[in-house]
């Protein structure tokens, strides 16, 4: 009768066929059973690691495309897919079939009906069959064969709206079961409304625009201060086909709110212009303008509508910072600045003004000390997620987002099983079509709960999607699009929306904080790297004529020290962080003492100099150099004290020696100590020691000397005295001719010295 009926087109109640085929197949099943039992033993017997899959789970299915993804009345449903043979043995007389389960009442079914692997008899309904499959004579072991199967929606036997489990399977037998058996299958989820409900959840989808750093503390020497990326890895993301160009292209098309990190437009944005990328020690031109320029005009296209929400710059991590780096002098600065300019990043470059109110924790999961940390910059609202914020009411229904949890700070608390839904690998299309299906049939699950109120759902994808995930999404979401049971929101109306009056508001303590995400924190050691990094910071500023040229690159730097970007690179993280302060170290080296040499000081008052150097490309001021003599008594300086100070001013590349006044009482040798101060008394580079020789001139020696002195000059005269008297008597001798005339003193062209200098420093007196 049944047949009869398929022949002239009158088709029985899905539930009725259901039913029926069932009981048929309990009715086997012992039977069955033990036919099953005898073929099997060999393959169980056979052991060994690489034994070939058996039964149900013969035959991989793979269901690469289903659409529509939603169908209506009228249409005709197409499954496209691959089965492959993963046994030992060929499979004869295969049959691709679709079967169309009954309707699955909540969400818990669907994900129940979601872990089944393998047939199960009674469970798994029957096969449509008729001229609805796909026939393959033999597929031998290893072999791939693809499918497509077209079917009417009126064949399919639907009756009420909601969700059905639909399979894909493939029977056949082996030489080893000579019957026909399921060999393989793959479940997935057919949503069926046919026409628009009244009442529709409306569905805010986060649509994430966040990168990993990429550019340094390091700038340029020119007035524009070229950024300096540590690669150009970013340019890849924004080419076209890139991550981040398909996340703008999808979501353009896309009813989304945008969650945009301003360090990545800031990035982008310097990548516009001239910019350098480290090769080595030293660094290239970037090449990559015109696809920074692409990107940037594609995305203000994209967001005009408005519904943007800045997050604080750099993503900083909210987790980490309230269970490791809250504690440390100065770590809550950085949250606040990094708020402060977020807004006006996002607005110079997009055009349009975000919205700065909102945190987003790391996969939503807040305790207490995250929720502080993350309002303690300003934000009233936290996107938070369903399976940390859990419901504990005994709600029926899934509640909307929007919650009041204490302090007027408001939790949007994100679907988890909707916002997880598109997470692994998605670059198969069987793994993608799944995901599409199950994400719209949970949305109408959803909406079937058992309420007649409307209600907010929020969905807050992974941070940073890739290319297959985010296309994966933009699928789902299309198949949204008639709005027969939901409608868009953005993420400001929806944090607005009137909260379920049952909904959970209580914050989870901070021992339900999950132990996998805190184990990928930051630590508190990367909080204290930051704090000394800022405190070198604060110091090198003060003595400069401008400032801002180190403050808002080092700033940046610092803030994207703690972004989210770093979970799971601790080491990248490490390594970010140490150039960031070796480089800030460099810098702060170019103001340093020149190193002297020992000086040696003959008499009792000379002038010691000590040279400062400024290799910065930049004037320095509000220096101070101190010198210090170690032993006052032997040598005093100035007025007479052991220690002396200068101002220090020096334009760009200069340097500038300074005279310091010194007065000697006692021969001997004194330990001098130079150091260069900041105004406010802290010590800036290291200090240079060198040793001053004291040699006083007495009064007897000076005696000695005049003596010497005027031997010398008693001795000249005396040897004048006989020239001449020689040269008279040379005048009368017997030939009368004129005198012989002696030649001049030969002069001294011998060698100088090749001994070297005494060393030591000879001062000016």
């Amino acid at each position: 009768m049944a047949e009869a009926a398929d022949i002239q087109g009158i088709d029985p109640s899905p539930a009725r066929r259901w039913l029926r085929r069932t009981a048929a197949l309990i009715i086997g099943a012992p039977l069955v059973a033990a036919l099953l039992a005898g073929p099997a033993a060999p393959a169980a017997q056979a052991g060994g690691t690489g034994k070939a899959p058996t039964g149900s789970e013969t035959v991989d299915v793979a269901l690469n495309t289903l659409a529509p993804s939603a169908p209506v009345k009228g249409d005709t449903l197409t499954v496209s897919g691959t089965v492959t043979n993963r046994g030992k043995d060929a499979i004869t007389q295969a049959v691709v079939d679709l079967r169309v389960g009954p309707k699955l009442d909540s969400r818990t079914e669907i994900d129940t009906a979601a872990r089944r692997t393998g047939y199960v008899l009674g469970s798994d309904p029957a096969p449509i069959g008729g001229k609805y499959t796909v026939k393959f004579a033999k597929l031998s072991s290893g072999i791939s064969q693809d499918f497509t199967l077209s079917v009417p929606v009126g064949k399919l036997g639907l009756g009420d709206d909601g969700v059905y489990q639909l399979g894909v399977s493939l029977t056949g037998q082996t030489s080893r079961v000579q019957y026909d058996q399921v060999l393989g299958i793959e479940r997935t989820f057919l949503p069926w409304q046919e026409e628009e409900r009244d009442s529709r959840t409306k569905v805010t989808y986060l649509w994430p625009l966040i990168a990993s750093a990429h550019v340094t503390a390091e700038t340029g020497t020119d007035d524009q201060q070229t950024p300096v990326f540590a690669d150009d890895d970013l340019a890849a993301e924004l080419a076209p086909g890139g991550r981040l160009e398909q996340l703008v292209s999808l979501g353009s098309q896309l009813p989304v709110t945008w969650v945009i990190d301003p360090d990545l437009l800031a990035s982008v944005d310097a990548m516009t212009g001239n910019y350098r990328v480290k090769s080595g020690d030293t660094t290239v031109a970037g090449t990559n303008q015109a696809v920074a320029k692409q990107w940037l005009t594609a995305l203000e296209a994209a967001v005009s509508d408005g519904k943007v929400v800045a997050l604080p710059f750099a993503d900083p991590d909210l987790a980490s910072i309230a269970h490791r780096g809250k504690n440390v002098s100065g770590t809550l600065s950085h949250l606040q600045t990094a708020t402060e300019v977020a807004g006006m990043t996002v607005e110079t470059i997009l055009h349009v003004k975000p919205s700065t109110d909102f945190a987003w924790p790391v996969d939503g999961a807040i305790d207490p000390s995250v929720v502080d940390v993350a309002t303690s910059a300003g934000a009233h609202k936290v996107i938070a997620r369903s399976d940390s914020l859990q419901e504990t009411g005994g709600l029926t229904y899934t509640p909307t987002a929007a919650r009041p949890i204490g302090g007027g700070t408001t939790a949007v608390v994100a679907d988890a099983r909707l916002s997880t839904a598109f997470q692994g690998d998605m670059s198969k299309a069987g793994k993608s079509t799944l995901a599409v299906q199950k994400f719209l049939a949970l949305t109408l699950a959803l909406t079937e709960q058992d309420t007649d109120t409307e209600r907010s759902i929020v969905v807050a994808p992974q941070r940073m999607p890739t290319v297959a995930q985010a296309q994966s999404m933009a699928r789902a979401l299309h198949g949204l699009d008639d709005g027969r049971w939901t409608q868009p929101l953005g993420l400001v109306d929806a944090a607005g929306a009137k909260p379920d009056a049952d909904a959970t508001t209580s914050v989870p303590g901070a021992s339900q904080y999950p132990k996998k995400l805190r184990s990928q924190e930051l630590p508190t050691q990367a909080f204290q790297d930051i704090k000394s990094t800022q405190v070198s910071l604060n110091n090198f500023q003060v003595i400069l004529t401008q400032p801002e040229r180190v403050v808002t690159p080092f700033g940046n730097a610092l803030n994207r020290s703690m972004s989210t970007s770093w979970r799971g690179r601790p080491l990248e993280a490490q390594q970010y962080r140490d150039s960031v302060r070796g480089y800030l170290q460099d810098l702060v080296g170019e103001v340093q003492l020149i190193s002297k040499s020992d000086v040696t000081l003959s008499g009792r008052s000379a002038t010691i100099p000590v040279t400062v150097q400024n290799r910065l490309l930049q004037g320095v001021d509000h220096l101070v150099l101190r010198l210090k003599s170690e032993n006052a008594t032997r040598l005093k300086l100035n007025d007479g004290g052991a220690v002396a100070e200068q101002p220090i001013r020096i334009g760009p590349g200069h340097s500038q020696s300074v005279k310091f006044d010194a007065a000697a009482n006692v021969n001997g040798q004194v330990q001098m100590t130079a150091q260069l101060y900041t105004e406010d008394g802290t010590p800036y580079g290291g200090a240079m020691t060198f040793t001053v020789k004291v040699s006083e001139l007495t009064p007897t020696v000076l005696l000695v000397i005049a003596g010497g002195l005027l031997l010398l000059v008693l001795a000249g005269i005396r040897m004048y005295t006989h020239r001449k008297r020689a040269n008279a008597g040379g005048a009368g001798g017997e030939d009368g001719g004129e005198p012989e005339q002696p030649s001049d003193p030969t002069p001294d062209t011998g060698p100088e010295s090749g001994e070297p200098s005494d060393s030591g420093e000879k001062v000016e007196r």
